[in-house]
């Protein structure tokens, strides 16, 4: 199988660098094909402007996803960008690997989200009518494909549990895993955690990589989230409101959307 990884750390040799070796290296002996997509090392241009759309005329309003849409479908989108939606259409996996700064993946990674996850390739795809609503939730482009992240955290993980000050991981990722990789038709993988780095020595390295050379060895096995599908007849259309009496009775929030009872978790 072949796997897209796309990293974004500035520091070869951080914590995350050393993961992500572990991760190359465990894919590589299980016989798939990796590809790895190194950000800060690329000095990937994070910011959409004017220049992402050749075909975007001096004198005209930019409208970034009108004018995705348009570069996309006429393939002229800039060369960076042309290659990673190549890289993801010949990726069977794909994974996220970063740092949770400020609660979030850096801008460098959103901003390859931003100019990668194209009008017409990643969103804006599908028929919009009173029985769809596009292709997307579980459909679209990236379906039957597979996703997952690999998140390094400073605080505890008694911090980021369902009682945690910083808020259960769960919720922190959902916009990322549910609204990011599942929106364009990704199966995804509940994502591997690495907490407390910041107080990290090579006494807790091995434990951690052996976990990580797991998770690799069964990406394409393991279960992924259950979320719901958009058009499998959970949501009303077009208002995209969860059906009554779907969900936990006590489910709120992000909850709602995982089908059946909620008991997969994404730690």
């Amino acid at each position: 199988m072949k796997v897209l990884l796309v990293y974004a750390h500035p520091e070869p040799r951080s914590l995350n660098g050393s993961l992500r070796t572990v991760a190359v290296r465990e894919l590589e002996a299980s016989g798939h094909e990796v590809q790895v997509s190194d950000l800060y090392a690329d000095g990937w241009k994070s910011q959409v402007d004017r220049a992402d759309f050749p075909s975007l005329s001096p004198d005209e309003r930019l409208v970034p996803a009108a004018a995705s849409g348009t570069d996309f479908v006429a393939g002229t989108l800039t060369a960076d960008v042309m290659s990673e939606i190549a890289k993801l259409h010949w990726a069977d996996a794909l994974i996220l690997q970063f740092p949770m700064w400020w609660f979030a993946m850096p801008a460098i990674l959103k901003g390859w989200v931003d100019r990668v996850f194209a009008y017409g390739f990643a969103y804006g795809v599908g028929e919009h009518s009173d029985r769809r609503w596009g292709d997307r939730y579980g459909e679209g482009t990236l379906a039957g494909k597979r996703a997952m992240l690999i998140v390094t955290a400073g605080g505890w993980e008694e911090h980021y549990a369902e009682r945690g000050i910083n808020g259960p991981i769960d919720d922190l990722l959902f916009p990322i895993n549910h609204g990011i990789l599942y929106y364009p038709g990704y199966e995804v993988l509940p994502p591997y955690v690495v907490y407390r780095v910041d107080r990290f020595d090579e006494s807790g390295f091995e434990p951690v990589a052996e976990g990580l050379r797991e998770r690799m060895r069964t990406l394409f096995t393991c279960a992924p989230i259950p979320y719901r599908r958009q058009n499998g007849g959970d949501y009303l259309i077009p208002s995209m409101q969860l059906r009554p009496g779907l969900g936990r009775p006590d489910a709120t929030g992000y909850a709602l959307h995982l089908d059946g009872d909620g008991a997969a978790r994404e730690g």
